[in-house]
C-alpha cells in the first residue's frame, strides 16, 4: 500500500510541476499595429507610380513590382513575372496617354505583411488629330511586404468600366 501511495504522490507532483511550468510561459509579444503607416506608404507608392508613368520612367514604375508578380487585364492572358510585366508597362508608357489614379481604399492586414489597394484609373489618350478619348478602369492591387520592409505589388488587375 505504501508503494501505491508513493506512485500516486509522484504522479501528482509531476502533474503539478508540468502545470506550473506551462502556466509560467511568457505570453507571445504582440506585434505593433503598423496599419496606418503601411497604408500611408502604399498610398505614397501609388502616387509615385502615377508620377513615374507621367514621366515615362519605366524603371521607377517597375521598382514597385515583386519579381514574382502577376498582371491581369481584361481580355488578355495573365502576365507572370516582373520581366514580362515590364513589357506590358513599357507598351503602356509609349502610348500618348495621361493617367490619373484615384485610390478608393487601402486595406492592410493586421499581420502587416499583405494589403489590398483599389480604385480607378482614368487614361486620356490624344490621337494625332488632337481628339482626346478617356477610358476609366477599376483596379485592385495586392501588395506584400518584402524582407527589407518595403511594399511590393504582388498582383495587379484591372477591368474597363465600359
Amino acid at each position: 500500500m505504501r508503494r501505491k501511495t508513493f506512485h500516486l504522490a509522484m504522479v501528482a507532483a509531476a502533474f503539478g510541476a508540468l502545470l506550473a511550468v506551462s502556466c509560467s510561459q511568457p505570453k507571445p509579444v504582440e506585434m505593433a499595429d503598423t496599419r496606418a503607416a503601411d497604408e500611408a506608404a502604399i498610398r505614397a507608392d501609388d502616387a509615385d507610380f502615377a508620377k513615374a508613368a507621367s514621366a515615362k520612367d519605366l524603371d521607377r514604375c517597375m521598382s514597385l513590382y515583386a519579381d514574382d508578380a502577376v498582371f491581369l487585364s481584361s481580355g488578355s492572358p495573365a502576365v507572370l513575372g516582373k520581366d514580362n510585366i515590364r513589357n506590358v508597362i513599357q507598351r503602356m508608357l509609349v502610348a500618348p496617354m495621361q493617367l490619373t489614379i484615384h485610390v478608393t481604399s487601402v486595406d492592410v492586414a493586421r499581420s502587416g505583411d499583405l494589403a489590398m489597394d483599389r480604385g480607378t484609373v482614368e487614361s486620356a489618350v490624344t490621337d494625332k488629330k488632337g481628339k482626346t478619348t478617356t477610358q476609366t478602369s477599376q483596379y485592385v492591387l495586392v501588395w506584400k511586404k518584402g524582407a527589407d520592409g518595403m511594399w511590393e505589388i504582388a498582383a495587379d488587375t484591372s477591368a474597363n468600366e465600359k
